[in-house]
């Protein structure tokens, strides 16, 4: 929300030109929105959450008695101003706040008041500046500490528990992984750990960026290379990974944003993800034991905090494998047992934290699936962006 949005502007011929200050002519083009002043007073707007309006209330009265205390152009007359200092108060009391308790009620108080404070004469622009810090500052760092907690709150997507181990990407014979410590959730890989890829650095609150799993790989796999030379490594075995021609399409459609500005600080599109997060891991009471879990295909961790998995369902998902017919082709019958045991493994996620989309594979043998992939992602970046404060 804007000052602006709390003014309309004048027809040309309700302009006032009748004030006259320091050897020219003033005009006000602008009028305060009086219905929208006395509307604050009685409840919230339909529009603007009160948080958002408290915010720019406070900024408004700022502006204008610091105008009002240099440079003599402020937007609001004495009346208007009285409006505004109701409607700052009543909305911050809605929220909860105190609302500062300003010794004038007008701009041609707060003449008076500066004038009674020493306030005038060389230097005293500066005096009355920080006069109107003093007021409203406390105010304005109250409101943004509640920003700061309803934007931590618009983080509502992600799992719970701590970003232990990423396991992924593997080729060849698939790893073994072995809970160690069921309390930390510390793992072991015992069987083809060289197959696959292991992150395992800090996660930022802004999730896995495709820049920060670059870097990583040139730290932990190619020290000496420069970043658009391990970018393309990099991708490259990623790709080593996918077996599956809808999955490799999957990859190399979303693969190519990269290309973009600004694309190497797009979420990183990780593939076959075998370990993630605490609550994604089977706990085994306290002692050892080797855990067997669905891989997933393709796992992104976005800047809203959300987990988005994304699956490429194959009929053998959801069927069983028959013999080859005499032309050589094989047909597959649905199962409602892997039907339902795919499915179960949707609500446990779910209700975990994370966010599931599902291609079914013939989709992605389309000709036009590299379009519809792409339309998919760009709709579910912009709906996973960070939000704004």
């Amino acid at each position: 929300m804007q000052t602006d949005d709390f003014f309309r502007g004048k027809p040309d011929e309700d302009v006032d030109w009748s004030e006259y200050r320091t050897g020219e002519w003033v005009c006000q083009l602008w009028e305060l929105d009086v219905e929208l002043m006395e509307s604050l007073r009685f409840g919230p707007l339909p529009t603007h959450a009160d948080l958002d309006v408290a915010v720019t209330l406070n900024r408004l009265l700022h502006e204008d008695f610091v105008a009002r205390g240099t440079r003599h152009d402020e937007r609001m007359n004495d009346e208007e101003v009285v409006l505004a200092v109701k409607a700052h108060r009543a909305v911050l009391e809605r929220l909860g706040l105190k609302p500062p308790q300003l010794p004038f009620r007008h701009h041609s108080g707060f003449y008076d008041y500066w004038r009674k404070n020493d306030m005038s004469g060389g230097g005293g622009w500066q005096a009355r500046r920080e006069c109107i810090e003093e007021l409203l500052g406390p105010t304005r760092q109250a409101l943004e500490d509640l920003q700061e907690v309803e934007y931590e709150q618009r983080f509502k997507n992600g799992p719970r528990g701590t970003f232990r181990n990423l396991i992924f990407a593997a080729v060849g014979p698939k790893p073994k992984i072995v809970l160690r410590d069921a309390v930390n959730n510390d793992v072991e890989i015992v069987q083809n750990a060289e197959n696959c890829l292991v992150y395992s650095d800090p996660l930022s609150a802004q999730g896995l960026t495709w820049r920060q799993m670059v870097t990583w790989w040139q730290v932990n796999h190619m020290p000496t290379a420069e970043e658009p030379e391990a970018a393309d490594a990099l991708y490259r075995r990623l790709y080593r990974s996918l077996d599956s021609l809808p999955e490799q399409t999957v990859l190399r459609t979303y693969c190519a944003r990269y290309a973009e500005p600004d694309g190497f600080d797009l979420p990183v599109l990780i593939p076959q993800v075998y370990l993630h997060y605490d609550p994604y891991t089977r706990k085994s009471g306290g002692h050892s034991g080797a855990l067997y879990r669905q891989r997933m295909d393709f796992l992104l961790l976005a800047p809203d905090r959300s987990r988005v998995v994304i699956e490429v369902d194959g009929a053998h998902h959801y069927g069983i494998k028959n013999p080859a017919g005499a032309d050589g082709r094989t047909a597959y019958t649905a199962s409602p047992r892997l039907y339902s045991e795919m499915v179960a493994e949707d609500r446990r996620l779910r209700l975990a934290g994370y966010e599931i989309y599902r291609f079914g594979g013939w989709e992605l043998t389309r000709p036009d699936s590299p379009q519809l992939i792409s339309d998919f992602f760009t709709e579910l970046l912009n709906r996973h962006k960070k939000p704004t404060p």
